[in-house]
């Protein structure tokens, strides 16, 4: 990929620092270049994309629908890219975000292959020193994280991992090289979405595929299809409507939801609703296909009973259809998952179901797994292990603050913001969908466009009153953490163990990230402090 267009003098300090060139940090990338200002992009991976360029394995795709999940920054992008598949999969996204990287002659600032080792803030020179593994180091009057939610891998707790003499792979950082499953004894290590969009598409030509499942994933079909050109035409000539609609939604896309609670309708209308969300390949419309689904357990068990019949309708093995739907936390508290045949891939004699929570995994063999039970033999694993959400790339950065304070000793006790946007002690660094924003409930690509372009509205704030210093303030601060936990735990989502509260990475805290407020409600908070001159903030000369 080519190099930065050497527009900045590294002995001169820059005016923006941006860390990440996912959909993010490519946006940021756009409209930094717009404004004229003085900027570099450091990107870890020798190509745009973030997560969708890492994770590629077998049937890796998006979640929600492809014309809502694109930027809405160029009408013209909006018109000239086609979408081929209403759910698109990694190929066609990472396509369409070079696509939009060479389009806007943005690959010019961005260096890749290039990890961030270290971001410490200078109070003297009141600006930011980023160096590199690749040996740069540079100075910044303002520093974007956007690395992402979903960016660093979580190893698996499992002993014995270098042991195996066979072919491992984790789905989070998948060869380019399409592994060859033909003829092969696979097993697959966890059942969240890369495994349940994965285990399908590997048991279709695998001799033998054993899934180890720890907790089951909340999954419904995808009903995933071709894209006809009228129904693209049409949603194309209302764009301008539909992106309004996206940000002023609780979820950024275009699912409505109801407003009447599903414990006071009757069975049959319940089931109906139900039904109707099935057959819809969204999980969205589930959740808000009753307005108590994710405030009240007795509506959301309502819920449950309809999907564990449906996997009970779906496998043959009773047995193993009740240990998939063995959910012990509520519909919606965990990522809820889209497949394309996952329950149904049980059926077939040569894919085999191990309940971990029954016959825990006791350590990788040279030969395969040992469970309580005994050893199966593979001779190939997958790891479908998942992430470090949220704060794992953070803190992987080397992020220290005023008086060197690390921010990852700053949040020792959990993520601490003002608006997701900020944190009291790190001045004048901005984070990208982080922690206590919307982030990822909701559509991540408008949460994103609405991230950067509040961030640079108040960079042109900063330029046009003289502000060199942006920081939280630490009030304003504890008041957002604290609202964040008191909307999230008037739902259920705290409930369940996940990475949204920390729960799967040993060592952390378990505090529920998210903010649940809705996101259309979250844009117009941070639009009204934006315009009330920014009450919250500490802004310095």
């Amino acid at each position: 990929m080519s190099a930065p267009d050497g527009s900045a003098d590294p002995q001169s300090p820059l005016d923006v620092v941006v860390i990440g060139a996912g959909f993010g940090g490519l946006y940021a990338t756009y409209r930094l270049a717009a404004s004229g200002r003085r900027f570099r992009v450091f990107e870890k991976a020798p190509d745009v994309g973030g997560t969708w360029f890492y994770n590629r394995y077998p049937g890796a795709r998006c979640d929600v629908d492809s014309l809502q999940y694109s930027y809405s920054f160029s009408d013209d992008l909006q018109q000239e890219w086609e979408w081929t598949e209403r759910f698109a999969g990694q190929p066609e996204i990472l396509r369409y975000i070079r696509h939009v990287a060479q389009r806007f002659d943005l690959y010019r600032h961005i260096s890749f292959d290039t990890r961030v080792t270290s971001v410490v803030w200078d109070d003297a020179a009141r600006c930011w020193e980023v160096s590199t593994d690749r040996g740069d180091t540079v100075r910044a009057t303002w520093v974007v994280t956007a690395v992402g939610c979903l960016s660093t891998p979580k190893e698996p707790e499992i002993d014995g991992l270098a042991d195996f003499a066979g072919e491992s792979y984790y789905t989070n950082s998948w060869p380019h090289d399409e592994p060859d499953f033909r003829g092969k004894r696979v097993g697959v290590i966890g059942t969240g979405s890369s495994g349940i969009q994965s285990i399908p598409l590997i048991a279709e030509t695998a001799a033998e595929v054993t899934v180890y499942q720890r907790t089951p994933a909340y999954t419904m079909p995808a009903m995933n299809r071709p894209l006809e050109p009228d129904e693209v035409v049409a949603h194309k000539a209302q764009y301008a409507q539909h992106r309004a609609q996206e940000r002023g939604s609780r979820s950024g896309t275009l699912v409505v939801g109801h407003t009447d609670p599903a414990l006071a309708a009757s069975d049959q209308e319940r089931r109906r609703r139900f039904e109707e969300c099935w057959r819809a390949g969204s999980f969205g419309c589930a959740l808000v296909s009753f307005s108590d689904i994710v405030t009240h357990r007795d509506a959301n068990d309502h819920l449950v009973d309809f999907l564990q019949e449906k996997v009970h309708a779906i496998v043959e093995d009773q047995e193993v259809a009740s240990a998939l739907a063995s959910w012990e936390y509520p519909f919606g508290s965990r990522r809820v998952c889209l497949d394309t045949d996952y329950y149904a891939t049980f059926n077939a004699p040569h894919v085999h179901l191990v309940d971990v929570k029954r016959d825990p995994i006791i350590a990788v063999t040279p030969g395969g797994v040992r469970t309580q039970s005994g050893e199966r033999a593979h001779d190939v694993i997958v790891y479908a292990t998942g992430f470090d959400a949220f704060t794992g790339t953070l803190f992987r950065l080397g992020i220290r603050g005023r008086d060197g304070v690390r921010l990852a000793d700053a949040w020792a006790d959990g993520p601490r913001t003002y608006l997701g946007l900020q944190t009291a002690g790190f001045p004048n660094l901005f984070v990208v969908v982080g922690p206590q924003s919307p982030s990822l409930v909701v559509n991540v690509v408008r949460a994103i466009e609405q991230h950067v372009d509040w961030i640079m509205d108040a960079l042109d704030h900063a330029d046009a009153h003289g502000i060199g210093v942006v920081e939280a303030d630490p009030a304003a601060q504890d008041d957002w953490v604290d609202h964040v936990a008191e909307v999230g735990h008037a739902t259920l989502y705290p409930v369940a163990d996940s990475y949204m509260t920390n729960a799967n990475i040993p060592g952390k805290p378990r505090v529920f990230m998210p903010y649940l407020g809705g996101f259309g409600a979250y844009g117009e908070r941070i639009a009204q402090v934006a315009a009330q001159g920014y009450p919250g903030f500490v802004l310095s000369a």
